[in-house]
């Protein structure tokens, strides 16, 4: 199957070197439609939907493959070499921050930096670390999203989103969760909430930046600090921005917090 059309692969941008932009769960490329243009000039920029996602070949799921995070990645890895990308930027949300990471460790020639925004290793609390929930409050989301995935999506996507000062944030998401195939929504949230990649970061040999919101309920700060302690070449940055989608509810820090990584250290 053509890979472009699978994921919906899009490409901008007049730069050399790719930046390929990765979305989070019951989202689409949409979500970095205020982050992109801003690095349009500099880099060839990649976009694309997750399978069953966005305006992706939902004929495309398989559950076998897509029963881990590695699916995706292998997505990912596949894109890259179809558009013969190396040595490029990888921005990934939410889950796509790991799924990254994976692609990176499968393929060490496509990503030489890493931005992960809002990434969680592990959503389940565990001896000595903590995920900010616990077993049975995943289940119970797991649960929940099983029997009702448009309660779930109106019930979760503001919690989520934050800002409740600014309710068409979490409209947006809630319409975004609520086009997402309800069955594929299911599978990928089981994947999602019950990964466990704490054992691969110190694997990872790009160079990375965590972008941790100061408040976020699905990936609250102790996590964003382990994530960035567990990367051997690492950058932490907290962002006054709050919920868990600094890249709709704070696109200017965001982009700054990206280009000051990006620029590198000063001499």
């Amino acid at each position: 199957m053509d890979i472009a059309l699978r994921n919906n692969v899009k490409t901008q941008g007049a730069g050399e070197r790719a930046m390929i932009f990765a979305h989070g769960f019951g989202c689409d490329q949409n979500m970095w439609r205020f982050i992109w243009p801003d690095f349009a000039d500099d880099y060839r920029i990649v976009l694309f939907d997750h399978v069953g996602c966005g305006g992706s070949d939902i004929s495309a799921y398989d559950a076998g493959k897509y029963g881990s995070l590695e699916g995706y990645a292998d997505d990912v890895i596949a894109i890259c070499r179809e558009l013969a990308i190396t040595h490029g930027v990888f921005v990934g949300h939410s889950v796509s921050a790991m799924i990254g990471a994976i692609a990176s460790l499968k393929a060490p020639d496509i990503f030489d930096d890493l931005v992960m925004i809002g990434p969680s290793p592990r959503y389940i609390d565990d001896e000595g670390y903590t995920g900010g929930f616990s077993e049975q409050q995943i289940h119970e989301l797991l649960d929940f999203l099983d029997a009702n995935h448009m309660g779930w999506s109106q019930a979760m996507a503001p919690v989520i989103m934050g800002n409740p000062e600014r309710p068409e944030l979490g409209e947006e998401l809630t319409n975004s969760f609520c086009m997402t195939d309800p069955e594929i929504a299911k599978k990928f949230a089981r994947v999602t909430f019950l990964s466990d990649n704490r054992s691969d970061l110190p694997a990872v040999k790009a160079r990375s930046l965590v972008l941790q919101c100061s408040e976020d309920v699905i990936a609250p700060k102790s996590v964003g600090e382990y994530v960035a302690k567990q990367l051997p070449n690492s950058q932490f940055t907290l962002l006054d921005a709050t919920g868990h989608c600094p890249n709709l509810s704070a696109p200017d820090e965001t982009v700054a917090a990206i280009k000051a990584f990006l620029k590198g250290p000063p001499d």
